[in-house]
């Protein structure tokens, strides 16, 4: 009893560790001094309201949630046949491939970014959405790859056999019986690739430019001249956006549900 109390008090204990910084954030936010500080001098939501009347930091909000979306649905449907192909079927490169689609996770995005930038500038496709796209789809598709991929296991292929065997059309077998087994990592994947997409910088930097920019790059920028509460409100406005998203796929989906399925 006493060994289960102790691991609850340092479970919360951890957790008020992590959820400190964020409640700096917050709090740093609502000052009403020009400067940031915590404990907040006052409280108002003046900063806010700077946030939400700067043209400049709504359509960099808009660029990434933009950017994040189309990346994130490309991933998924790359990853996904991707996964299929290396799980179901043997052929010459099939490590290589694997090794080649999950590199991007072990490589430095400033690196990528110099690369693609480099790349991108031959052919015509830089300091534009379109070359942003291509460098974030390089970047989140290991995500899904990497949920997804353990997923497919041969008791589920066996499941997939059976199902055509019975006259199910390919559609249709990974409608009904492929697309339920993976779901759970295929959520998980997609929620990962989204938040790096989102929150990028070090790729994103080297193709933004003053009319297409991310709010993670317009941050970065700001704060070399001028630190104010303004970047702890659009911080916090994240954290706001980010809560609420849990909050929406644990009313619609269930977080148990990624862990239900996901340890079967």
């Amino acid at each position: 009893m006493m060994a289960s109390w102790s691991l609850r008090i340092l479970a919360l204990l951890i957790l008020s560790y992590l959820a400190l910084p964020l409640i700096v954030i917050i709090g740093a936010s609502l000052t009403t001094t020009s400067f940031l500080t915590f404990p907040p001098r006052g409280l108002t939501f003046d900063w806010y309201e700077v946030v939400l009347t700067n043209s400049a930091y709504l359509s960099a909000f808009a660029t990434s949630a933009w950017l994040a979306l189309w990346a994130t649905v490309i991933a998924v449907l790359l990853a996904v046949p991707a996964a299929l192909a290396i799980a179901r079927y043997e052929f010459p490169g099939r490590a290589f491939l694997s090794s080649l689609l999950l590199s991007s996770l072990v490589l430095p995005h400033l690196v990528l970014g110099a690369a693609l930038l480099q790349f991108g500038s031959m052919i015509g496709l830089t300091r534009n959405f379109t070359a942003l796209l291509v460098g974030h789809v390089v970047i989140v598709t290991p995500y899904v790859l990497r949920t997804v991929l353990p997923l497919l296991s041969a008791d589920q292929k066996t499941l997939e056999d059976a199902s055509c065997d019975l006259g199910a059309s390919g559609l249709a077998t990974f409608r009904y019986v492929t697309l339920p087994q993976i779901r759970p990592g295929l959520l998980s994947g997609s929620l990962f690739a989204f938040i790096t997409s989102f929150i990028n910088v070090e790729l994103s930097i080297f193709n933004t430019t003053s009319e297409i920019n991310t709010i993670p790059v317009l941050l970065f920028t700001y704060v070399e001249y001028s630190i104010d509460p303004t970047i702890a409100a659009v911080s916090a406005a994240t954290i706001v956006a980010a809560v609420i998203a849990v909050v929406v796929i644990d009313l619609v989906v269930g977080l148990d549900f990624f862990s239900d399925r996901g340890g079967r």
